[in-house]
């Protein structure tokens, strides 16, 4: 099977040495690769700027991912040519437009205007005090993925934060349903630790349990190599 996997975080630039960025570390999207190489896939890799990557196998490509925009352009030249996408990048909701100064903005008369203003600067200036920034809202590209590609194996995942199980799934089977996912693996924040990661594997019909990063790996790849033989 021809895997194409993502992991870590992007990051949108502000200006060219400094970005927006998240905590993703990248550590499930590395097991998740030498899974499927155990198992003698071909795996390709958009792994973010500080993801952690697994060693260097003959039947892998890694691919070093900047902002959403990249990973989109990426994911509409490969995604036609693998069988199934796991989605686990954490993807930033907001790129920057703009940042200017705060007087500069309280002066303002329509600050509508200022979301047709981009940053020329190499290096925006840090002698001001305090800085506003403008941010727009970002695709979502898990929502893109069967354009690209209708027949796609499509996993996705969702996290959220200190929720009760059944907000967990029903939040789950709604991006199930909207972004057209095989299956979605539904995480809270407060059960992932370095030694335990606590999630389901959501489709319409049930959740399956995984309590570590390998038995989400190993859980997800049965279920792929299910649906890749047409036994889902």
């Amino acid at each position: 099977m021809r895997i194409l996997i993502t992991s870590g975080g992007t990051t949108e630039n502000i200006d060219q040495v400094r970005g927006i960025t998240n905590f993703a570390s990248g550590s499930l999207g590395k097991i998740l690769c030498e899974k499927f190489l155990k198992e003698d896939c071909q795996v390709t890799l958009l792994a973010g700027r500080n993801a952690v990557l697994p060693p260097d196998h003959e039947n892998l490509q890694i691919i070093t991912i900047g902002d959403t925009e990249d990973l989109d352009q990426q994911m509409k030249k490969l995604v036609p040519t693998a069988q199934a996408v796991i989605h686990t990048m954490a993807v930033s909701d907001y790129s920057p437009l703009y940042m200017t100064d705060f007087k500069e903005v309280e002066e303002s008369n329509n600050l509508a205007d200022f979301l047709n203003l981009k940053n020329t600067d190499k290096k925006i200036s840090s002698a001001s005090d305090y800085q506003v920034l403008f941010l727009k809202k970002n695709p979502k590209i898990i929502s893109k993925i069967k354009n690209y590609k209708e027949d796609i194996i499509l996993i996705g995942f969702k996290l959220l934060v200190d929720v009760p199980k059944e907000q967990l799934l029903k939040v789950a089977r709604e991006s199930l349903k909207k972004n057209r996912a095989d299956y979605i693996f539904a995480n809270d924040l407060q059960d992932i630790y370095a030694d335990k990661h606590l999630g389901y594997l959501v489709d319409d019909k049930a959740e399956y349990p995984a309590s570590t990063k390998k038995e989400i790996a190993a859980l997800i790849f049965e279920k792929v190599k299910q649906l890749a033989e047409g036994d889902k």
